[in-house]
This record gives C-alpha cells, structure tokens and sequence, in this order.
C-alpha cells in the first residue's frame, strides 16, 4: 500500500503537487476541463487541512523553451473559477526562480499558486536532478497525483522525491485501486476488450492479460491483423505488418491457457476512410478487395455481447471501429452500452475508449475511467510505473 495524503499532517506544511492539466485548448479557451475536475478532490482535501498548495503540471510539448501558447494561465483562470478562491499563476520562463520560491515561502495555509509549465526546461524531461532539486525547495512534501505522466520518469514525477517524502493524491489512489484490483484479483468472469490499431503496441498487454483472463475481446483495426494471420483476405482494412507473425502467436498462446478469444465475426467495410463512404456488412472472410473494415457488425456486437453479460470484471482499452465518424460508431457505442448495463466492475483504460464513452454520454456508468492512456497500458502490461514507485509505501 502506498502513502497517500490522509497520511500526512497537513498543518503548517506545503504541498508540491503533480498534477496533469494537459488539457486541450482553443486558443485560450480549455474546451474539456476533466483533468482539472479531476484533481480538486484532492486540492480540496488539503486545502481543508491546513495545507498550502504548489501546483505544477505539463501542458502540450513546448521542447524546452517558453512558449506563450503553452502556458498555464488558461489553467489558472479554471481552478480559479472551480475553487472558488484564487489560484495565482506565478510566471517564470524558467519555472523556478526567485520570485517563484519567494511566492512558495509566502504562502500561507488555504492558499493555492501555480507553477508555469515544467516543460518550459528540457531539464523536466531529462530527469535533471538539479531541476527536480528546484521543484522540491518549493514545499515540504510532494503529492504525486498525475497518473497521466506517472510511466514517464521526470523531474517533477520522480525526480522530485529524492529530495522530500512523496505521497499520492486521491486520483493516483483511484487508479490504482481499479486497474490493480483489476488486473490482480479481479470478480470472475474477468474479460478484457482490446481495440485500437496496432497489434504490436498491444502485444506486451495482451500477452499479460492472457495469464489472467477468462475472456478476451479483440475488435477495431488491429482485429485486421489477426484476420490476416489466419489467412483471410482484408481488402484495404489498416493491417500491421509487423504484428502479423505475433498475432499468429497470441491466437496458439490464447488456445494454450485455455482463455476464449474472441474476434468479430462480421465486419462494416466502407469504400474508404469518411463517414461519408458507401458501405455494408460483410461475414469476415468475404471482405471485398477495394473496401476497409471501420466498424464490427451486428452479429459480432451480438456475439460480444453475450460473451459480456456473464463477466464480473471488464477492462477496455481501445474502439471497436472509428467511433469518431458516426456511422462506424455503432460497434463501439453498442460496446459501451452494454459495459453500462451489467452487472460488474467495468474498468475503461484511458485514451480513445474514455472518449468513446463519454461522447456516448455513458462516462457515469462505468466503475472507473482511466486518466492515463499510455500509463494504464503499461499498468496493464505488468510494468512498474516510475512515478508511482516513488510514492513511499505505508
């Protein structure tokens, strides 16, 4: 068990937290604020505990440099608006300088400054002790509650706690409470449903997964791949070259461990890639030559869905189709829909799949939803997350 805030006292102390508000913007309008939802329980927590708060978080990929349109201002004005109270943006090109360590010292307890983007020094990526040096003068105790970065071994990720106690804010807690329940003791029937295009950037989770499912789903461009490797023809639908040989390897080891893998059955394949696209559904080994598979079809949403029903523990990570275009959403909101109505713990691994659902309106129905695509995957993988190793154990 790792540390987390509950287990710190709080009065008279400074909290450095890590949070990702990697958010998207319109110029300097954030047009999805859920990272920063996401983080204010925790602010709050502190704030209700006498702590004083340093945030810091990346934003976009500013190389190493100052760039205006990378700041956190847009940032600062949200949590600003979401708390209540303000939340001062203290500007620095070089993040931390004088003034900045000045603003920290100063701060008293229920009070709340935000650092400018840790990516402005191409020493936060490299890991620069002396940098994370920096960041840790700024208070007394580093909150860890970025999962979105925390597989990424940076200054203001893990650097940072070589040089004062680190903890782990409510979101990290979260995380780790469903992926990890998850993964090592999950309810059964436990299935996982595997989307997404490319068959080798999954090969590391599904092969994981194979030691611990009872059911494995395999839909959206890479089920291409594995179509391929048992010898269909695919038409013009995505196909990874490279994961061919490991497809074929899977679908042996999958038959080995005695763990039910599923692939659609039918397919909807469209002249090409727009929505606007004539198409049909076509049985899996009649894909015609000049058309792209971009959505499972009704009887495979059928077949998955029985499959479904019966599970206690679900993990998706990645679309049945392309779920951006309407009319290849079908496969993948039909997915949702069924995650949403039974009765288990239904974990959605972050990425596209956390947007499939929320655009599906069904964001609220699932157990838990992942912050972190890529840290997820690598969870799912089994790896070791650098910046939750950090966090000091109970």
């Amino acid at each position: 068990m790792k540390k987390t805030i509950k287990d710190i006292k709080w009065e008279g102390k400074t909290a450095v937290m890590r949070c990702d508000f990697n958010v998207p913007l319109d110029g300097d309008r954030i047009t999805d604020d859920i990272r920063i939802q996401s983080a204010l329980p925790s602010i709050e927590y502190l704030l209700e505990n006498g702590a004083a708060i340093v945030l810091m978080s990346h934003l976009g990929r500013p190389k190493g440099e100052a760039k205006p349109e990378f700041s956190m201002a847009p940032v600062a004005k949200r949590l600003t608006e979401c708390l209540g109270q303000d939340v001062r943006l203290v500007a620095s090109d070089i993040v931390v300088d004088e003034g900045v360590k000045e603003a920290a010292k100063a701060l008293k307890a229920g009070e709340v400054i935000l650092i400018e983007n840790v990516r402005y020094r191409a020493e936060e990526e490299k890991n620069d002790p002396s940098f994370a040096k920096e960041l840790a003068s700024l208070g007394d105790v580093f909150v860890q509650d970025a999962f979105g970065t925390a597989h990424r071994a940076h200054a203001s990720t893990t650097g940072i706690a070589d040089y004062i106690p680190a903890v782990s804010g409510f979101l990290i807690e979260k995380e780790l409470q469903f992926l990890g329940e998850a993964v090592n003791n999950p309810k059964r029937p436990f299935a996982a449903i595997m989307g997404g295009a490319k068959v080798k950037d999954k090969i590391p989770v599904i092969t994981n997964l194979l030691d611990k499912v009872d059911i494995l789903i395999v839909g959206g461009g890479m089920s291409y791949t594995f179509f391929k490797s048992q010898g269909n023809s695919i038409g013009t639908s995505l196909l990874d070259e490279e994961g061919l040989e490991l497809a074929g390897d899977i679908l042996r080891l999958a038959e080995e461990k005695g763990v039910k893998f599923m692939l659609p059955v039918d397919v909807v394949a469209a002249d090409e890639f727009s929505n606007d696209s004539p198409h049909d559904v076509y049985a899996i080994d009649e894909i015609p030559d000049n058309r792209m598979g971009l959505d499972i079809g009704p009887e495979t949403v059928i077949a998955f869905k029985e499959a479904l029903e019966s599970a206690k523990t679900v993990v998706w990570n990645g679309p049945m189709g392309v779920f951006e275009m309407d009319r290849f959403a079908e496969g993948t909101k039909a997915i949702a829909e069924c995650l949403a109505e039974i009765d288990a713990t239904t974990v959605i691994g972050g990425g596209d799949s956390a947007a499939a659902v929320a655009k599906f309106g069904l964001a609220d129905k699932m157990t838990h939803i992942s912050t972190g695509g890529g840290a997820s995957l690598e969870f799912l993988e089994g790896k070791e997350l650098p910046g939750i190793a950090i966090i000091e154990d109970k």
